[in-house]
Parts: structure tokens; sequence; C-alpha cells
């Protein structure tokens, strides 16, 4: 009876490692091997969905398919760790930045998970262009807000999570889940006409081609950059900025 009451344990362990993302790197150290059994079950795409033309943006466990922001040759503090795509912000002797896909899209639907600490701030760019003129991320790309629930910025209509930082949406304003706990964000693009969805709610949707659009643009804090959101084409990029993220169950379909 003992050793049943043992085994039970263990494996209510695993489980707990598995949903839950540690509040620091040590944390993260301390449950990786636990975790790795019942992780296995991410990132992985079934056959229905490999069928519809779903292709994962991150295996699991490598950094294939994706560099640091204008510096493709470095070697990242960005890294895999219990089947989490993460940033290590201390880390010395590597480059930190923004972390970018090698290839860019066009028309697409990105699927992800991500979680990060209660008062986190970070966030995604989409069509990001990488070229000398332009070294940081959100000079081209417009971002998808990601923070933490605790986060003051919640509070304001223009920085909310799952919007697009910088502008107010008129959509539904979602429920950011903490820790244990992932949220599940989905980008959609079609010719431009982009659609937010976080946690099941749309949050965003607007024309990058758009006459409305581009006014919002020329009286935004973007006005000064020449080329913010006029492209509907280009990397899909992870930001470093002030917190832990972690990111898990990437996939995308080009559309």
């Amino acid at each position: 009876m003992i050793a049943k009451f043992h085994r039970l344990l263990r494996v209510m362990l695993l489980v707990a490692c598995a949903v839950s993302v540690p509040a620091t790197a040590q944390d993260l150290n301390s449950t990786e091997s636990a975790g790795n059994t019942i992780l296995n079950k991410h990132n992985k795409l079934s056959v229905k969905e490999k069928q519809q033309g779903w292709q994962l943006l991150f295996d699991g466990k490598s950094l294939n398919g994706w560099h640091v922001f204008q510096f493709p040759e470095a070697t990242p503090a960005w890294h895999v760790q219990a089947g989490m795509l993460t940033i290590n912000l201390g880390a010395s002797g590597v480059q930190h930045g923004d972390l970018a896909t090698n290839a860019v899209y066009e028309n697409f639907e990105l699927s992800f998970e991500w979680q990060t600490p209660d008062n986190g701030n970070s966030g995604l760019f989409i069509n990001v262009q990488e070229v000398p003129e332009y070294p940081a991320s959100w000079q081209t790309g417009p971002e998808y807000q990601l923070l933490g629930p605790a986060h003051a910025d919640n509070a304001d209509p223009i920085k909310r999570s799952g919007e697009i930082f910088g502008f107010a949406s008129a959509q539904e304003e979602p429920e950011v889940l903490a820790s244990p706990h992932w949220n599940h964000s989905v980008i959609r693009q079609v010719d431009g006409k982009v659609e937010f969805y976080l946690n099941n709610k749309l949050t965003t949707q607007v024309d990058f081609n758009s006459q409305p659009w581009l006014h919002r643009v020329s009286k935004s804090r973007f006005k000064d950059q020449p080329h913010f959101a006029t492209s509907t084409k280009g990397h899909i990029v992870l930001q470093e900025w002030t917190s832990l993220i972690f990111f898990r169950n990437m996939k995308i379909k080009q559309l």
C-alpha cells in the first residue's frame, strides 16, 4: 500500500512540473528532469494538423529555424529548457536581443502558448524587416503585447495584453491567465488584414493597408518610423525585454 502511494505521489509531481512555469532560472533547472516525460506531449503536430498544413515553429528541443535578430551567426541568450523556449536574461558570453524566425511569412495563422510572471512584460512582432537601417524589431513590426495579469499596462487601453502595442482596440478585453496556467494566442493575417486572439477572444482586428490604420499610425508614437507596419510580409520575432517569457506549442499554417 505504501509503495502504491509513493508511485502515485511521483506521478502527481511529474504532472505538476509539466503544467507550471518556474519563476526563476534556478527553479526551472530543478524541475527540468522531472517534467521532461510529461512535456513530451507538447510541441508536436497531430496527423490531422499535418494534413491541414500546420508546421512547428519550435520543435521543443532546439532553436532550429531561429536566430538573434540582426545577428544571425551569434549564439543566442535564448535557449530551450524543459520543452519551453525562453530567455536567460542574465547570461554572459552570448548575444542578447530579440529572436527572429529564419523564414518570412505573409498570409498565415500562428498559434502559440505563452506564460510570463505576474508582472511580466514581453511581446511578439510580425512583419518585421531585418535590414541594417532598422536595427530594432519595433521599428517595422507591429507588436502583439504579452503581459502578466498584474502588470500595470493592462489598465492602459493602448498597452493591453493581446493587442497591438500603442493602439487601442474596440474588441473584447481578454482575461490574462496567471501562472501556472498557460495563455493561448492566435494571429491570422491575410492580405494585410489581421486578427489577434487571446484565450479565444478576438482582441484586435485591423487592415494594415487601410486609410483608417494609416491615419492611426500618423497620430501614434510610431509616426516618426516611416516603415512601421508598412509591410504585410516579414519575420516573426520574439522580444527580449525586462522579464522572463516562456513559449511552447508554436505552430504556423500558411494561408
